[in-house]
């Protein structure tokens, strides 16, 4: 049983070791959000897998430029998913005088809406951090808009694609910054020589 145990561990050591994983700018709670409410949302696994993502990893651009600009739409987008998805929950209950005012006290639909709330607040951050300046751009990214919002097909499939979407996002503004590190710091170098 020990040596079992022993070579899990050991395994798990060079596998952590030996990938690299990106997930790390997604936060933990927003992670464990996500999964809850993919609860909520959930659909069949022939609508799930049915191999139509409702955010294509392909039709994400090679360019910095481009791909930042498309992000910015994508951040867009789920936040009009986000806020229909919040439009379409119950009317939470209203508060008694008596009630102990605790989360979660208008039924499961106050966690949703919560947690929802909380992943909305996510997206906006995000958005008003990293990708404020790109208006003029999204123009032609107004394809994003043909997204069947009332589809809770497609409200389960992009929770369940937005935890890789989100870290693609956080993962490009660290990017550009390298980028722009690596030409500045060259551009030193040459100066000095000059």
């Amino acid at each position: 049983m020990m040596t079992v145990s022993a070579k899990s561990v050991v395994c798990l050591c060079f596998l952590f070791s030996f990938c690299h994983v990106r997930g790390a700018h997604i936060p933990l709670k927003m992670n464990r959000t996500i999964l809850n409410l993919l609860k909520h949302y959930n659909i069949s696994k022939e609508e799930k897998y049915n191999g139509q993502l409702v955010f294509s990893k392909e039709s994400i651009p090679e360019k910095l430029l481009e791909k930042r600009v498309f992000m910015r739409g994508v951040l867009e987008t789920y936040e009009t998913l986000i806020n229909k998805m919040l439009k379409e929950l119950p009317t939470p209950l209203p508060h008694t005088t008596g009630s102990k005012g605790g989360v979660g006290e208008g039924g499961a639909g106050e966690d949703v809406r919560t947690e929802l709330n909380y992943i909305l607040s996510m997206i906006l951050k995000l958005k008003t951090i990293y990708y404020n300046e790109q208006d003029n751009l999204l123009s032609s990214l107004k394809k994003l808009i043909g997204i069947k919002m009332d589809s809770a097909t497609v409200q389960s499939k992009a929770l369940g694609e937005l935890p890789w979407l989100y870290e693609e996002a956080s993962y490009l503004n660290k990017e550009i910054q390298s980028r722009r590190r690596r030409r500045h710091a060259q551009r030193v170098k040459t100066h000095q020589r000059g």
